[in-house]
This record gives structure tokens, C-alpha cells and sequence, in this order.
């Protein structure tokens, strides 16, 4: 859907005009393209006391091929860049001035283990913020608070997200700030996360905190052009829309996609699966038979990856909601995924190692007037997803969902203007995301090298300005 404001503000005529009338001004956000690079420029490194995760900070800016400065605070880094064969200089505030000289900010803060240690987080930003350029990133890493050794420990590490949400909304110019809770042996495991947040996949992900465990699973080799080569992939409600850029994003990733939709959107189904190499399967989800036959048509070559996207909307104030609107919502966008999981659980079909992904919202996050039905079901995903986390640890699976805001879709363009313009410009990034946000982050959870990050919510929304 066209987004007439950020397109006019982002001409030559609209952004004098803008500038003029002080109206805000979106940035045309930077998303990936595989015919561009995906990593390169200036990363400028800092770090609290005693920091614990610079040798897998070093590694990760070895691996993705950046070059580095360091800022006073992170004394260590240069001769640690230099073990690692790394380009590196030290970072001048004096230079602060220079817009697009940097293209990320990474903060190790797990080190900081009292409030009073949290001085050198103002510095690292106070003399960096102004030296990232369009787009730029901001990762801040730490150690899970839950984990923490003492009080005072707990407290200076969950001081953290107020941090990171703050440089979100304060960043602007499509820039984004997400903090990385890195456990106690989960420092091998990262790197895919830390990829995702420092790439341009990540463009409509901002404000969020995601913690990496230390029990997940090895990841098997990949390759990281193509991480899910030889997997299966099922999506529901892959026919159109969101759940069609899911399909191609996880088919671009090398998956091969079985795709699930209402036997009604067959046509569009078939198209959708043709383009991508993929196998098309027409069911009812919510249907009672459905599980054991999605279970029968994976036959037994099973699945790795299951992303529940299908949903419905019937909404009404709760006063005239009909008992079938309730129902239906109900079970087709929470119900029929117990189903569906319980049935590929039992039966092995998904395979040991791989990854539940479900599509919640930040309506089931802050709910919605008009939206009980839906609110209340998506609700219920997150729900399944802290619920099922510890279950499944033992099967080396994963259970994590996305929860998006305002996307781009056919079912927002017919909101009325008013509304969904408020939509668009509610949060951080000023804009409405797009499909392949959603998908983007959906690859990452799917990802080999994601299997310590489990139990987790995280808000594909631009960082909107409604929920926690």
C-alpha cells in the first residue's frame, strides 16, 4: 500500500516544505537487498566495566566484515580487534559532528554490576548518537537480570531497557536501538541474533529486548546466504500477504515452503507456491479434521519450521459481538495452532530441533476497542509461547512469536484515513512496516544459529508508541 506523506516528504519539493513547516519526516527505511551489501561501513564499539562479551563482539565485526572504531570506554578493544585481524581506529568526539560517518553503535554493558556503573553508557552515547548515520543501528548488550549474582546486579542490568527504548525514540532518521541479553554461555550462540539487529532486516524492529540462553542447541553447519537449505518450512494462511512474505523470504533462506491456506483462496495459494518451488496444501485449519490431515500430508519427511500466520478479524464491541464472531476468532487464530502443534508434537512430524513461530499483535500486547475476539487470541499466542518454552527445550525446539503493528496490507487500507494515518505515525520510525518486516523477523527466529532464543515476544511495530 502507497504511503503518500513518507513518499511526498522524502521528494525534494516535500522535504524543503517540510522542513519549513516543521512537519516530521519519515525516513524511507533501509531494508534488505540481496543485490546489496548486507553489512559494511563504521561500527563504533563501547563498554561498561569489566566487559564480558568484547571477544564475541570481535569476532561477530571479523564475521560480517565491518570496521571499527573505539570509543575511550572500551580501552580493551583495540588490542582485541587487532588479535582478530580487524581494521580499527579509536573513536574522537570531536568528530561527533560528521552525520554518516557511523553505521552502528554496539554497547557492552554486562559487565555493569551497580548503578553507579552506569555512567559510561551516557558517555559512549553522548559522544557517538550525533555520528550515525540514516538507518544507522544501536545494539546495547547485557547479561539476563533474572541471572544476575546480586540486587544492586539485577537492577543495573534491567536499567538497560529503559536505555535502549529511549535511543529509539530519541535516534530518529529510521534508526533503530534493541538490547541483546546474552546469558552465561550463550556467547557462541549470538551471533545470528546480532546479525539480525545490526542488518537491514531488522528495519521495522525497534525498542526491543531479546534474551540468547545458553540451552539451546548447537547449530548444525550453514551456510549464511542460505541458513535453511535442506528444512521444511509450513506456513498457514500463506496464500496472500503477510504470509505470502513469509513463504518467500524463508524460500529466498533456501527452506522449502508448504503453504496452507482455506480452500477458498486455492488459486492465489498455487500461485504463491509455484513462484517459490513450493507445495501447496488447501485446508480449513480450523476444521477438526485438519491436524491429522496436515500431519498425514507432511508424510514422513516431517517439518522443521512451523509458522502459524493465519488469522481472522469479525470485530465488534463486545455488547453486539455475536457468539460466532467470538468462536471463530477464537479458534482459528488461537485454538486451531494448539491443534495443529499438538498433532505434529505427537506424532514426530516436527522434527527434533526445529522452530514453532507464531504471528500474535500488539493488540494482544495493549488490546484493541472493537477487538476483544482478536485481542484476546493473540493474547493467548503469547501465552502459548512462555507456556510451551520449557516444555520443548527438551526437544531442542524452539516456540517464539512476532507481534506486528501497523503493517501495510490490504486489510489496513481499508481503515479509514483518519485511523490509519495515526497508525502509520504512532510510533518511532513514523511509517507503516511492510509484509517482508514481519517475514525478516520471522527468518531470524527460524533461523539454525537461533536456538538459544525461546519464549520470546518480540514486536515487529517500528517501536509503537501503544503497549508496553
Amino acid at each position: 500500500m502507497n504511503d503518500s506523506y513518507l513518499n511526498f516528504v522524502n521528494s525534494p519539493f516535500g522535504a524543503r516544505l517540510a522542513r519549513s513547516l516543521g512537519l516530521p519526516k519519515p525516513e524511507v527505511l533501509r531494508r534488505y537487498r540481496a543485490d546489496q551489501p548486507e553489512f559494511d561501513g563504521l561500527v563504533a564499539i563501547g563498554a561498561g566495566r569489566e566487559p564480558q562479551l568484547l571477544e564475541t563482539l570481535a569476532s561477530l565485526v571479523a564475521s560480517i566484515g565491518m570496521t571499527s572504531v573505539a570509543h575511550e570506554s572500551a580501552g580493551l578493544w583495540v588490542p582485541l580487534a587487532t588479535r582478530h585481524g580487524l581494521m580499527t581506529g579509536r573513536f574522537e568526539p570531536a568528530d561527533a559532528g560528521s552525520h554518516g560517518r557511523l553505521n552502528a553503535l554496539l554497547f557492552d554493558a554486562s559487565g555493569i554490576a551497580d548503578s553507579s556503573q552506569l555512567d559510561p553508557l551516557h558517555g559512549f552515547f553522548h559522544d557517538t548518537l550525533r555520528s550515525l548515520g540514516k538507518c544507522g543501528r544501536i545494539v546495547v548488550l547485557g547479561r539476563p537480570p533474572e541471572a544476575c549474582a546480586s540486587p544492586r546486579q539485577w537492577t543495573a542490568q534491567r536499567a538497560l531497557e529503559g536505555l535502549a527504548r529511549s535511543l529509539g525514540k530519541e535516534a530518529r532518521r529510521g534508526i533503530t536501538a534493541n538490547l541483546v541479553y546474552v546469558g552465561q554461555g550463550a556467547e557462541n550462540s549470538s551471533e545470528a541474533t546480532l546479525r539480525f539487529f545490526l542488518s537491514p532486516r531488522s528495519a521495522y524492529v525497534s525498542g526491543q529486548v531479546v534474551r540468547i540462553d545458553a540451552g539451546g542447541e548447537a547449530a548444525p553447519a550453514f551456510d549464511w546466504q542460505r541458513p535453511l537449505a535442506g528444512r521444511r518450512a509450513l506456513v498457514t494462511g500463506a496464500a496472500r500477504g503477510i504470509g505470502a512474505a513469509i513463504a518467500s523470504v524463508l524460500a529466498a533462506e533456501g527452506a522449502h515452503v508448504i503453504g496452507i491456506d482455506i480452500p477458498a483462496a486455492r488459486d492465489a495459494l498455487d500461485a504463491t507456491m509455484r513462484q517459490l518451488n513450493g507445495t501447496a496444501l488447501a485446508f480449513d485449519i480450523a476444521a477438526p479434521e485438519a491436524p491429522t490431515q496436515i500431519a498425514a500430508a507432511l508424510d514422513e519427511q516431517g517439518v522443521d519450521i512451523v509458522v502459524h500466520n493465519a488469522g481472522i478479524t469479525r470485530d465488534k464491541t463486545i455488547v453486539k459481538m455475536s457468539d460466532a464472531a467470538w468462536h471463530g476468532v477464537i479458534d482459528v487464530n488461537l485454538s486451531a495452532q494448539e491443534r495443529i502443534d499438538d498433532a505434529l508434537l505427537a506424532a514426530g512430524t516436527l522434527r527434533d530441533g526445529g522452530r514453532i513461530i507464531g504471528v500474535s499483535s500488539i493488540g494482544g500486547i495493549a488490546g484493541n476497542l472493537g477487538q476483544t475476539n482478536y485481542a484476546t487470541s493473540k493474547a493467548g499466542v503469547i501465552g502459548r509461547v512462555q507456556s510451551m518454552a520449557p516444555q520443548l527445550r527438551g526437544r531442542g525446539i524452539t516456540i517464539n512469536a512476532v507481534a506486528p503493528g501497523f503493517i501495510e496490507t490490504q486489510m489496513t487500507a481499508k481503515i479509514p484515513l483518519t485511523i490509519r494515518e495515526a497508525g502509520r505515525r504512532m510510533n518511532s520510525l513514523g511509517q507503516g512496516g511492510q509484509p517482508v518486516d514481519v517475514a525478516q523477523a520471522i527468518a531470524w527466529l527460524a533461523h539454525p544459529g537461533s536456538a538459544g532464543v525461546t519464549g520470546q515476544v518480540v514486536r515487529v511495530c517500528g517501536q509503537s508508541l501503544l503497549g508496553a
